[in-house]
Parts: C-alpha cells; sequence; structure tokens
C-alpha cells in the first residue's frame, strides 16, 4: 500500500522550534543541539507533527534512552517532539530508531520515517526523488521525497487485531 504523506513543514516556526540563535523562518538543518554532555546536530521537520533527527554512526548504540526524554521534552519544542536516531547505510537504505512524545520507545513511526528521510534528503545522504528504504524495528518502510515535494510512504498493511466494541452512551 502506499500513502500520500503530504508535503513536509521545514519552518523552524511551523515545526514548532523555538529558536536559540536562527531566524523563525529559518529551516533546522545539522544545527548544534547539546544534550548534557553529548555534542549532537539537529535536523527538524513536521509531517503534521514534530521530529528532530539525529545521525549515528551505529544505530545500535544510539542514545535514545537517554536523549529521547531529554530531547522531547526540551523547551525548543513547546509542543514536544518525536525523536529520531538515524544510521546511514547507504544512499538508498537507512537503519531507525524514534523515542516518541508520550509513548517511548516504538517499534515504527511512519511520519518519523518520511521525516527520516527529508532530513536524510537536506543533509545530503539520500538522493530527492528516489525510494529509500528505511528499516524500523516494526519491518521496512519505502519512502520516496518526490520532486513535487510530496513524501509517499510504502509498506504492508496488515490486520494485528479485530474486534467489536460497543458504545453506551452515558
Amino acid at each position: 500500500m502506499t500513502i500520500d504523506m503530504g508535503q513536509p513543514i521545514l519552518e523552524r516556526s511551523q515545526i514548532p522550534m523555538k529558536t536559540l540563535t536562527g531566524a523563525e523562518e529559518d529551516h533546522v538543518i545539522q544545527e548544534p543541539f547539546l544534550v548534557g554532555e553529548e555534542d549532537l546536530y539537529a535536523t527538524a521537520v513536521s509531517m503534521g507533527n514534530p521530529h528532530v533527527v539525529f545521525y549515528v554512526d551505529d544505530i545500535a548504540d544510539a542514545p535514545i534512552q537517554t536523549v529521547g526524554p531529554a530531547v522531547t521534552d526540551d523547551q525548543r519544542f513547546p509542543e514536544g517532539v518525536n525523536v529520531e536516531f538515524v544510521e546511514v547505510v547507504n544512499d538508498s537504505e537507512i537503519n531507525f530508531r524514534v523515542w516518541e512524545r508520550g509513548s517511548g520507545i516504538t517499534q515504527a513511526c511512519g511520519t518519523g520515517a518520511c521525516a527520516a528521510v527529508v532530513s536524510s534528503v537536506l543533509n545530503d545522504y539520500v538522493p530527492k526523488g528516489d525510494e529509500v528504504t528505511v528499516h524500523l524495528d516494526g519491518g521496512d518502510l519505502m519512502i520516496t521525497w518526490k520532486e513535487d515535494g510530496h513524501v509517499m510512504m510504502k509498506g504492508p498493511a496488515v490486520t494485528v487485531a479485530s474486534g467489536e466494541y460497543y458504545w453506551q452512551k452515558i
């Protein structure tokens, strides 16, 4: 199944992300971001919800349990933020882990995978217009940031549960 996820939002004020140094209309690409003792570099993208992407050399060593909660509650993100860690495998594959605001570590995040590919294009790790395989703990997604600006997400659609719900008006 393929879904048009729309166009990414890149302006700082629209993500929303408060500025410590730049203008509200600036894009946030590899901006220095101190978390405790760690000097990181942030790229911020909204896919209708806010995401910040950090690149790591090895996804297995990503500081998801320490940096994730610290960044999601950082004052620069007035609505909180989903925190992605990406290891670039090659120009058509990335490994991905996520700390979701309000949930913690999750196995997958479709909007996060889209934000990670947009970020990877902005940082010249993958080419715009090409399909990128995003390896998530919950399975692979194929993401393309098309030349027309739309982000397409392709992956399996499976039923994971079924049941009946009886709503009772109170």
